[in-house]
């Protein structure tokens, strides 16, 4: 559909965009992201140790807030009713650009920085996608550009969003949800990896459920007829919902994870969980889904003679490219990409890739691969929905040795080392300069926002989360 358009698109890029291509960057921008390289890393290295589950960042949420008060941003905390989210500003009037930041960690992937699996005491968490060097980058690139606003040198509103519970709290959701994105021109992210990667690509949709039973406890040997089973109620869903795969588009994935399901064998368990994600490329396809899924539990709670309760943990719709800005980005990434490893660093990567079970060539660090609009990530992000209220654009960066999986111990390992702070350094750089670009180029801008505009005349904006759902803040909090 955008095929012709696109073409059109880029040679209006090349265009518009000639004049700036010709001249260098301002040196300042760069020098002051040099300037905060070992504050940015001293901080993310420290959030890389607290790895603060999602909406419990309150640590890790601070120290990126507090560093943007130094700096002269206008903060404002506890936004859209989650605590650790917040909005940091500097500048007034437009453009209005927002530049996004995570920090929550990942449960099951404590791991310290070598490379070997070694869990860290002290805590089950580990920052296994990289939202500690994520939210840093993101932070480093807003003061660079921020101290240019503050001296005279550019003009316009640089907008630092703190986006707590990326990892299934669908945080982005509700912020946009509350309108916080209502005055802003345009959007950027980026994305800790192990390959550096732009483009246009688009993401899948998700629904988060948890399904709650609560059935009667008895001896399980000698009285079993008095119990009735909330972990039957469990495995029967999670059988409806193997089944359930049959029947569904071959593009949608369904997985889950029991949460509770009894303490001992010979106690008829009376309260146990089962947490699902359900995911597909288009949002409208996921809800569905969910509605078929939760009948599936429905079933096995009418089944098991036990009470059933539906937790709706969020929903995320799937990310709304943006061709525009995906080359301005793509450009700057490029010109930043000067990664190489270090004599032990690759001592790590090598030994470390001997645990993998897909070792990529060390090389690739080298490299950028550009995402089509035709390809479509795997993964799910709450980026897709501030996608839909603004034009967005992101990319990825290599942080962890070639060939790590995401949400791995590997990429735990590669996160807490200079491999992790090579990669933000470079991402930091990228944002930079691009997030100059919309602030000084008009006419990029001005392309963006008309992409945006046609591409969402033809597909509603259908949010997943329920118009009174409040933010699920305790989804990571033990027993809950």
């Amino acid at each position: 559909m955008y095929r012709s358009w696109r073409v059109s698109m880029a040679m209006v890029i090349a265009s518009v965009l000639g004049a700036s291509l010709s001249a260098e960057p301002p040196a300042m921008l760069l020098k002051a992201v040099e300037q905060r390289s070992d504050e940015g890393w001293k901080v993310a290295r420290h959030i890389w140790e607290l790895a603060e589950p999602g909406y419990q960042e309150a640590q890790s949420s601070a120290l990126l807030a507090d560093w943007l008060e130094r700096e002269g941003f206008r903060v404002e905390r506890g936004v859209a009713g989650m605590p650790t989210a917040f909005v940091a500003s500097i500048g007034s009037g437009e453009p209005v650009i927002a530049i996004l930041g995570e920090y929550d960690a990942l449960p099951g992937l404590s791991q310290t920085d070598q490379p070997v699996q070694q869990s860290r005491e002290g805590t089950s968490y580990g920052h296994g996608c990289g939202h500690h060097l994520f939210g840093v980058a993101s932070l480093m690139a807003a003061v660079a550009v921020g101290e240019q606003i503050q001296s005279g040198g550019v003009s316009g509103t640089v907008r630092y969003y703190g986006c707590p519970a990326e990892e299934g709290g669908s945080a982005k959701a509700f912020m946009v949800r509350e309108g916080l994105f209502r005055d802003v021109s345009a959007a950027l992210h980026w994305h800790p990896s192990s390959r550096n990667s732009a483009g246009d690509s688009s993401s899948l949709a998700r629904i988060a459920l948890k399904f709650r039973f609560r059935g009667k406890s008895a001896h399980a040997s000698s009285s079993p007829e008095e119990g009735r089973s909330s972990l039957d109620a469990v495995e029967l869903t999670a059988h409806a919902s193997e089944l359930l795969r049959e029947h569904i588009p071959s593009e949608a994935r369904i997985h889950h994870v029991i949460t509770r399901g009894g303490n001992a064998p010979n106690v008829t368990p009376d309260d146990a969980e089962v947490y699902f994600y359900i995911r597909h490329p288009r949002a409208s396809v996921v809800a569905p889904l969910a509605e078929r899924l939760i009948k599936c539990a429905q079933g096995a709670a009418l089944a098991t003679e036990t009470e059933l309760e539906v937790i709706r943990e969020g929903g995320i719709v799937e990310i709304l490219p943006n061709t525009i800005l995906a080359e301005a980005v793509m450009r700057h990434l490029r010109a930043q990409n000067t990664l190489h490893y270090s004599e032990a660093e690759m001592q790590f990567a090598l030994k470390l890739q001997s645990t993998l079970g897909n070792p990529e060539s060390l090389e690739q660090i080298r490299e950028i691969s550009q995402r089509q609009n035709a390809a479509l990530g795997r993964g799910s992000t709450d980026v897709g929905d501030v996608s839909w209220a603004v034009p967005t654009a992101g990319f990825t960066s290599a942080c962890w040795v070639p060939g790590t999986p995401g949400h791995s111990w590997q990429a735990v390992a590669s996160g807490g080392t200079t491999i992790g702070r090579q990669g933000m350094n470079m991402a930091a750089r990228t944002l930079t300069l691009s997030l100059y670009e919309l602030l000084t180029s008009p006419e990029t801008l001005s392309q963006a926002r008309e992409e945006h505009r046609q591409r969402i005349a033809e597909r509603r904006y259908t949010p997943l989360i329920l118009p009174d759902q409040k933010p699920p803040l305790d989804y990571r909090k033990t027993g809950k």
